[in-house]
């Protein structure tokens, strides 16, 4: 099969499916490698990056999805309504951050760190799609796992959980520095 085919096969099932389908997924239903598949999405990423070309292609982790370029995204919002996006608070953005980095991560973890209840925020996350259960941890109880989802990755524009930026030890110095200063304030209130 040509290159050209090979693309015109991933275009279509990738444009049918609407959603990320895994690179494995597309090779085993097109009796392929998986390393034959990677040169049609190549190919494909460089047919859409031209401008006259409306339709993007994302990869998340293992898998891809075609997606619509953010340049169109004014016109689509006159012939739709446009979406709802999530409104992330402080705390919800700071619940996120700990299951990002620490992840799987129970409840009672997150709440050690933050050192408040975290239900509502987790939960807030789950409903946004930004976070999932991912089985429980064995231990007694058997507490759920929290860890993030392929629409936290979409949503923060990364391929995969290694592209999130590291957090270097003087930033860690510095939160510890600003929690203290936050718990000397509180208590001289």
């Amino acid at each position: 099969m040509t290159r050209e085919e090979g693309a015109s096969i991933v275009e279509a099932i990738l444009f049918t499916m609407g959603d990320s389908v895994e690179i494995s997924a597309l090779a085993k239903a097109m009796e392929t490698e998986s390393k034959e598949v990677k040169k049609y999405i190549e190919y494909l990423k460089e047919k859409y990056s031209k401008e006259d070309s409306g339709i993007g292609l994302i990869e998340l982790e293992s898998a891809v999805q075609l997606c619509t370029k953010k340049e169109m995204y004014e016109y689509l919002v006159k012939i739709a309504k446009a979406p709802k996006k999530a409104v992330l608070t402080d705390s919800l953005m700071e619940t996120l951050s700990i299951i990002a980095y620490k992840q799987p991560i129970t409840r009672l973890e997150v709440e050690k760190i933050r050192g408040v209840n975290s239900d509502h925020a987790v939960n807030r996350l789950v409903e946004f799609g930004l976070v999932q259960e991912l089985g429980r941890l064995d231990a007694p109880g058997r507490p759920l796992l929290f860890g993030t989802t392929e629409e936290f990755l979409r949503s923060f524009g990364v391929r995969s959980l290694e592209d999130l930026p590291a957090i270097g030890t003087v930033q860690v110095e510095e939160f510890k520095a600003q929690a203290e200063q936050e718990i000397n304030v509180k208590l001289d209130i």
